[in-house]
């Protein structure tokens, strides 16, 4: 009864009415109800909820709330994002091609290379034990100096250092001592001054490390390698080749394990430092 009643007065009908102050005759006038105007005012306040949120969700007006960032900050965030994602791809990658490295030096076979997928037809066996002939066959090879640049110790020094080139014109300002695990020299020059390939070879290292800073490591001929610590700035990148002289970095004084401007110079053969002032004329 009470709800009947409640209902017949929100459809009950009034009549909202607009007179002349001074004559009293009706202007305007409108037929309403209480339903009516509640209707009409949820409505429009529906209306502005929805438009307000729309303008908030598709119109730059929304920067203007605190806390929002704007258009040019949200691009940001995107490509630090993509950024931070080919970063972690080419770390990856870079991990994985120095893992390689360190294996192909000692002599393995990296993972990546490996085929474990056998599709040849074996007619028979194969004895790869070391014959007789192969093993005069190598005393040969190993003895002519023809085919080999290890050092005999009975040329002298001036002859050896035809093999290989002064990295940079400097002086000696720390010398090779193993037992101190100093495996090269410390060479000190102008500021600037290049830093050359003391041989030709192949790049496979050219990255930078806190300790040494800007390093480029050379592969030569005969299981040479040089290495070049500390540089201002790279200037070959890995897999390059490069002649004797060729112009691979500035000289510098980046990393931690450096006191002033120098080159960190060092040579290995067969995984075994050897002393560059005993085969390089500086």
């Amino acid at each position: 009864m009470k709800r009947s009643k409640l209902f017949r007065n929100l459809r009950d009908k009034y009549k909202l009415s607009i007179l002349n102050a001074e004559t009293f005759q009706e202007v305007w006038h409108m037929r309403l109800s209480r339903l009516n105007v509640i209707l009409f005012f949820g409505g429009f306040a529906i209306f502005l909820i929805v438009s307000v949120s729309v303008l908030i969700a598709f119109t730059p007006l929304r920067e203007f709330i605190p806390g929002y960032p704007d258009g040019k900050t949200r691009k940001g965030y995107i490509q630090n994002a993509l950024k931070v994602d080919s970063l972690e791809n080419v770390i990856a990658q870079w991990g994985e091609y120095n893992q390689n490295i360190k294996i192909i030096l000692n002599g393995g076979t990296p993972p990546s290379i490996e085929n474990n997928t056998d599709t040849s037809n074996h007619l028979r066996p194969i004895d790869f034990s070391r014959s007789e002939e192969d093993s005069v066959l190598r005393s040969q090879i190993e003895a002519d100096d023809m085919y080999n640049l290890s050092f005999n110790k009975n040329i002298k020094n001036n002859e050896n250092s035809k093999l290989f080139i002064q990295p940079v014109k400097g002086i000696i300002t720390n010398k090779f001592n193993p037992l101190a695990n100093h495996y090269g020299i410390d060479l000190v020059a102008a500021p600037n001054e290049v830093v050359l390939s003391v041989a030709k070879g192949t790049v496979i290292l050219a990255n930078w490390t806190i300790e040494t800073g800007y390093t480029i490591v050379i592969q030569h001929d005969n299981n040479f390698i040089s290495v070049y610590k500390h540089n201002s700035k790279l200037l070959k990148r890995q897999g390059d080749y490069v002649e004797a002289g060729d112009v691979i970095a500035i000289i510098g004084n980046s990393g931690e394990l450096t006191t002033g401007p120098h080159l960190h110079f060092e040579l290995w053969q067969n995984e075994k430092p050897v002393d560059p002032a005993k085969v390089i004329h500086f």
